[in-house]
């Protein structure tokens, strides 16, 4: 290249990385993101960083910060096909700020970060704009996140996400195994389907059994690609307002490993958690992933959440109440097993 010719070399737009489009993205995504805005988000004008303003924590004895950090899999590869990206960041909110709230967090803050093979600003702003209507949901701010563009990584349709949240919680109010005890009952609290695991077995059904996303199933009332695109229920704003309100000994995310197991992890190794499966019909997607997928039970157990998205452990006395509590909020809740002596398993009694 000479000095009287800088246009014929090489260039970032050339490698593939249009980085007006990234500026158009961001343009576009600036409203929503202001829809989940909290009292405490401080504006940094150069917008390299999100600002939390942290005296809010002065009405703490002793605030311990929570953290967790996920993405939504290869549920995404549906969204892809589908052409539908508005809903995918709200799975991954639910996915972060209801793994915060089982210790008895308040989500306080997130930040997401996407990565794709093209930047398209209209792609963008939706999949920004799911994420925002998430944190709206779980009454957490969206103070931040990145968008990179990996030209020849991925192909211009494919991207992933994945966020990070922070909350906060009275240490003197943690909750967790050290509170579970005999006699203690298991709530379930429904999901809204399949949530976002369990998606690499989903896919393998589809392909093996020749399903395409676009049929219409009679017990699902809908199209198949519709159900499985479904986004995660959010649990956070309900089951922060039953930690005031009743006395809650712990929560439990029911995500990739099943209902009993991720249960479990809840326990102290001196009680078991008895679980009746006979309270609850699981929602007719994983009738048909079973069926047309020739799944075992015993994998269906270990992968889906059948129909339990989280599970709060309250004292006895608490249950009525806690139940009314979460109708209250739109939660289809019930009474899910007991609490009872044992080493720290989470079993089914039928």
């Amino acid at each position: 290249m000479t000095a009287g010719n800088e246009t014929s070399g090489a260039s970032y737009a050339a490698a593939g990385v249009d980085i007006e489009a990234g500026d158009r993205a961001v343009a576009l995504m600036k409203e929503r993101v202001a829809r989940s805005r909290r009292p405490e988000v401080v504006d940094d004008a150069s917008g390299f960083a999100g600002l939390f303003d942290a005296s809010a924590f002065l009405r703490y004895k002793r605030p311990l910060l929570a953290t967790s950090t996920d993405g939504v899999g290869t549920k995404v590869m549906l969204a892809q096909a589908l052409g539908r990206h508005d809903t995918i960041g709200i799975d991954l909110v639910g996915m972060v700020v209801d793994d915060l709230v089982v210790c008895g967090a308040e989500p306080l803050f997130m930040t997401d970060y996407i990565a794709c093979g093209k930047v398209v600003p209209e792609r963008v702003a939706e999949i920004v704009g799911g994420v925002a209507e998430g944190c709206r949901l779980a009454g957490c701010a969206l103070v931040g996140g990145e968008t990179a563009e990996h030209p020849g990584a991925m192909g211009p349709d494919e991207y992933d996400l994945a966020g990070a949240g922070t909350g906060v919680v009275e240490a003197s109010e943690l909750l967790g195994p050290a509170r579970v005890r005999a006699g203690d009952v298991v709530l379930g609290l429904a999901s809204s389907g399949v949530h976002s695991n369990g998606y690499s077995l989903v896919r393998h059904v589809l392909r093996t059994a020749g399903l395409a996303l676009d049929a219409s199933l009679p017990e699902l009332g809908r199209r198949l690609g519709d159900e499985l695109l479904e986004p995660t229920r959010i649990y956070s704003l309900a089951c922060l307002e039953l930690t005031r309100r009743v006395e809650v000994h712990a929560f439990a995310h029911i995500t990739g490993g099943g209902l009993a197991a991720n249960l479990a992890r809840s326990l102290p190794g001196t009680v078991d958690a008895l679980l009746d499966r006979g309270s609850w019909t699981p929602p007719a997607i994983f009738e048909v992933i079973a069926g047309h997928g020739r799944v075992p039970a015993a994998e269906m157990d270990r992968t889906f959440n059948l129909g339990v998205g989280m599970c709060a452990v309250v004292a006895a006395e608490a249950a009525d109440p806690a139940l009314r509590l979460l109708r209250e909020h739109g939660q289809d809740a019930w009474i899910l097993g007991e609490i009872v002596p044992g080493s720290g398993q989470a079993r089914f009694t039928s």
